[in-house]
């Protein structure tokens, strides 16, 4: 028997299906949502419906925009022969926040993960081949995760767009700034030094 209300425990569980979120957290959030004024809460629940409804995907790049095209596809001042390609829409938001890459994105929406069922159909791939089939890309950055389901989607792409003849290149990876060549693994290693640059 539960110590709290349906609609209590009801509350709990619905936060406990976010990402991350385990029960003791919920419990907090939903104890939180309680708290506040009903003024608060109504904006809240007005905030969540108000993006599920008017939150999509881009037509171009398939970032999420409350527009039919998101701003940076929208800009002049990018860079449309240069694309980075990126798993998710929350990996466009960390390569911008280093201000350096002035090109324009393409999200994938996931990467192939044939444990997960999820195969190059699942994914927005027949809109990067269509973007990089009119001629005007010069490169595509596959900027997955460098883990096995980002590695066999940056391969598999590679293969799919090299046809048009764009340069296929794959974001560097190796020891992180401050990092510690002692803690680093076998693959880190080896990565960085496949990948070192002049100096």
């Amino acid at each position: 028997m539960s110590a709290f209300p349906a609609t209590l425990e009801n509350l709990i569980e619905q936060f406990a299906r976010l990402p991350g979120i385990g029960y003791k957290s919920a419990q907090r959030l939903a104890f939180y949502m309680l708290s506040l004024p009903d003024a608060e809460t109504a904006e809240f629940a007005s905030a969540i419906l108000e993006a599920k409804e008017t939150i999509h995907c881009c037509s171009v790049c398939q970032n999420f925009t409350d527009q039919e095209i998101c701003p940076i596809c929208a800009s002049d001042s990018r860079d449309g022969g240069v694309i980075c390609v990126v798993s998710d829409p929350k990996d466009v938001a960390a390569i911008e926040r280093t201000r350096e890459f002035e090109g324009k994105y393409h999200v994938l929406h996931g990467v192939i993960s044939p444990m997960n069922h999820i195969g190059p159909d699942d994914l927005r791939i027949r809109e990067l081949v269509s973007r990089v089939s009119d001629g005007a890309v010069r490169e595509v950055i596959m900027a997955t995760n460098p883990d096995t389901e980002g590695e066999t989607t940056a391969k598999y792409l590679s293969r799919l767009l090299k046809p048009f003849g764009v340069r296929v290149t794959r974001l560097a990876y190796g020891i992180p700034v401050g990092g510690n060549l002692e803690f680093a693994d076998d693959a880190t290693l080896t990565r960085a030094m496949e990948g070192r640059q002049e100096i």
